[in-house]
């Protein structure tokens, strides 16, 4: 990905691929020196083996008007015995909950992770730009990834000081002396998705790691060359062992770990039908904790009384960030009979007007799908809803390549796929509604419970509806699009849509058990404790005070 040359302007609703010349000097990412990689047993090897290509869903337009997918670079395609390795290696730093990670005092650990966002900090013009060419995620939306991410391990440090320093009180009760503390899992295997593969695989990663837990990381099929500039940090920060990082065939790599029964946890962003797959390989899921963030199908109800200039906005960016690939995106929207023909083509004009480009052009919401074949997918979609009914009311629903301009479909029948299915790319289906029964109806016959949002200004209107929802999913958006943030909230779904609850100080208890240090209170076992902290003897039993 040599050479200059100019930048290719947008087009009203097609992006015009760049030539090999014309991509600018901001945008050019050269892997040669970190392609291959792979970390275990604290050590940064370059793969021998079998590799695989990853291709951009940026395209390079040829001399004679064709395209190739550009190429980024080659990821280790590891085998079964090299998993194998890398679990080996976490649990031997383990080791029975005896090894030197989780045996370190909350104070050092901390310590150490500080020391490896440092070491990131340092890549993160690198990995900014492979966000770009592998996901084709935008500059300023990929800045905003890795610097979010920097924060979150910054929060979750914070919360964890605090955590400790409750925790680290004595109590007594009914003639016992205690103090109850948490304390780790064993190992976890965190497997991060595509379309947030840095902040997402970190939100499980880095709240395992420092609770004390050992980690092997599997990456993402797509957003993965992007984790390799990291391995180095990781290695320099961490005990050997701590944190392994690998990649490759899911069967290949991920069946092998969880059948052996070493996984303690799996952390896993993705789909259902994987995460039900990766548990039942587990030959004791009775001992496996599992914390997931799956699909979903949020919808927006836009109430007769709603603000239309906040409803229109709102859901353009609800559903289309990113090219709605995000969980959290808005999938469905409702919109009151009477009102229907107020906010349709106002919405539809609204996503018509949404600029294309290539990931590094400046304004560009709308950029490439890194998906093989997800457009040919959602064509399918289009297809068997306008089959049902569905009308498309903009001028969307075509594609160029890897690019797929934005569909607006109207009148989408409870018969179509995409009623019910996510979508999870640049399709927003709209149906209208008469009685706020029907979205109740809705919601309890979904197959997912993460989010929705409400807009509307009657308080006993929405109030009803706050009422019927709240059980059915689990955040409840009021006059704003759904969200994953601020990361101090609860993060999770009902249903198909998660299994437990991440936020920055959920994600520390769910990494972690509590655990209990007791004695019967007389004159010896207070004794016995005094000496035990006093002397700093003890990880576990222990006053420190972490500032």
């Amino acid at each position: 990905m040599r050479g200059g040359g100019r930048l290719p302007g947008m087009t009203t609703l097609l992006p015009t691929f760049p030539t090999h010349d014309e991509i600018p000097e901001a945008a050019r990412i050269d892997t040669s020196s970190f392609e291959r990689t792979w970390l275990v047993n604290g050590e940064v090897r370059r793969w021998q083996g079998p590799t695989q290509e990853v291709r951009s869903p940026v395209c390079l337009r040829r001399a004679d008007g064709t395209h190739e997918r550009a190429l980024v670079g080659h990821l280790a395609a590891l085998d079964e015995a090299a998993a194998r390795e890398a679990l080996g290696a976490a649990r031997r730093a383990w080791d029975d909950g005896r090894g030197t990670w989780p045996s370190m005092r909350v104070g050092e650990r901390i310590a150490r992770t500080e020391r490896f966002v440092e070491g990131m900090k340092k890549v993160r013009e690198t990995v900014v730009r492979l966000l770009m060419w592998e996901i084709g995620k935008t500059r300023k939306d990929a800045e905003t990834e890795f610097d979010r991410t920097v924060q979150y391990i910054d929060d979750t440090l914070e919360a964890l000081k605090e955590l400790d320093r409750t925790s680290g009180r004595f109590v007594v009760q009914e003639g016992f002396l205690a103090q109850i503390r948490r304390s780790p899992l064993g190992t976890v295997l965190c497997m991060g998705p595509f379309n947030y593969p840095l902040n997402e695989t970190f939100t499980t990663l880095v709240p395992a790691l420092v609770m004390g837990n050992t980690i092997v990381s599997k990456l993402p099929r797509y957003g993965a060359l992007l984790h390799l500039p990291l391995l180095e940090a990781f290695a320099e920060a961490f005990p050997p062992g701590v944190v392994n990082v690998v990649s490759g065939d899911g069967p290949t790599v991920v069946g092998p770990m969880m059948s052996s029964g070493q996984i303690d946890c799996l952390a896993f962003i993705g789909t259902s039908r994987v995460a039900n797959l990766l548990t039942t390989q587990h030959p004791k899921p009775n001992r496996l904790r599992t914390i997931t963030g799956l699909e979903a199908k949020n919808p927006a109800i836009i109430l007769p009384d709603a603000d239309l200039d906040v409803a229109v906005a709102e859901c353009v960016g609800g559903a289309l960030t990113f090219n709605g690939q995000r969980c959290t995106a808005l999938k469905q929207i409702f919109v009151h009979r009477d009102v229907a023909d107020a906010f349709v083509p106002r919405f539809a004009e609204a996503v018509d007007a949404l600029p294309a480009g290539m990931p590094w052009t400046s304004g560009a919401k709308l950029t490439p799908l890194p998906e093989d074949g997800k457009c040919a997918r959602l064509a399918e979609l289009v297809a068997d809803a306008e089959s049902h009914g569905a009308v498309k009311v903009n001028r969307g629903g075509v594609a160029h390549e890897t690019f797929y301009r934005p569909a607006v479909l109207h009148h989408v029948s409870p018969r179509a796929r995409l009623y019910t299915e996510e979508q999870f790319g640049p399709i927003v289906p709209i149906a209208t509604f008469d009685r706020d029964e029907e979205i109740d109806a809705f919601m309890r016959a979904s197959s997912y419970g993460q989010q929705v949002a409400l807009f509307g200004r009657d308080p006993k209107r929405m109030a009803g509806l706050v009422d019927a929802l709240v059980n059915q999913v689990s955040r409840i958006n009021l006059n704003t699009q759904c969200r994953r943030g601020p990361d101090t909230f609860p993060f999770t779904g009902r249903k198909d849509s998660a299994e437990g609850t991440l936020s920055v100080s959920d994600a520390l208890r769910a990494f972690s058990i509590r655990a209990v240090v007791a004695a019967t209170t007389n004159e010896a076992n207070e004794k016995l404790v005094t000496d035990v902290v006093t002397g700093r003897l003890s990880s576990f039993l222990s006053t420190d005070f972490v500032f």
